[in-house]
């Protein structure tokens, strides 16, 4: 993604943005929206999986902070992901390691912009509770037309709302951290070190808080932990 043509990757990233925003509450609902998944295959997109992979599981060590479930506010990482595993993947190649400059810009974009995605999904929520207001009795009454125009409303609003989100976000993503590349000074083992000690600190928090919070949690997490500590072993 290098050199005057990057600006390419600005419509299918979007496009992929999109998807993965309708992922998160519309349809669905496949978990390719976590931030691992996501921002793994906006990394694929522009050429760097790896670069993608790593910030992605760096943003999902923040998602776990926030369940989304119920009639919570939340960030909405789907989209955000997409958009920090491109930019991670500025200046890398496939197969290598994010440069610490643009992982660094990335995780911050990831979170900035899933910040201003979980207020879009309000104002999207909104927007279909008028569009539905008028159409309470039909609705009331089953009417089938009614109902999967509402759904169609819904769905491609928040299509449109997800691709917008990334397209925005990446533009100025991307440039920035094309800067910082060029200026970054810190040696990267230490750059990379603050943000793994940083996203690993939320992380443990939210287990931390699971482990009180939820029966069965320290049981499922041990389980885990050999389960996943038995394949890295066995695939060495």
């Amino acid at each position: 993604m290098a050199g005057p043509t990057w600006w390419l990757d600005v419509l299918p990233l979007s496009l992929l943005a999109g998807v993965i925003g309708l992922d998160v509450v519309s349809f669905p609902q496949a978990m390719i929206s976590r931030p691992i998944v996501a921002a793994t295959l906006g990394g694929a997109f522009v050429g760097a999986p790896v670069a993608g992979l790593v910030c992605g599981a760096a943003l999902e060590c923040l998602a776990l902070e926030a369940l989304p479930v119920g009639a919570s506010r939340y960030p909405e990482w789907g989209s955000a992901s997409v958009v920090a595993g491109a930019v991670a993947a500025t200046g890398a190649t496939p197969g290598a390691m994010p440069l610490p400059g643009a992982f660094a810009v990335a995780v911050a974009l990831g979170i900035a912009t899933a910040w201003v995605g979980g207020l879009s999904m309000i104002k999207h929520r909104q927007i279909i509770a008028r569009f539905a207001r008028p159409r309470l009795g039909q609705l009331a009454a089953g009417n089938r037309q009614t109902v999967v125009g509402l759904q169609v409303f819904g769905m491609t609003l928040d299509l449109v709302r997800a691709a917008l989100l990334g397209a925005l976000c990446f533009i100025p993503g991307h440039l920035l951290a094309e800067l910082v590349n060029g200026r970054w000074s810190v040696p990267e083992d230490l750059s990379r070190a603050i943000v793994v000690t940083c996203v690993a600190a939320v992380a443990a928090a939210s287990v931390w808080k699971d482990f009180h919070a939820i029966s069965g949690t320290r049981r499922l997490f041990l389980i885990s932990l050999a389960v996943g500590t038995l394949m890295v072993v066995l695939g060495a």
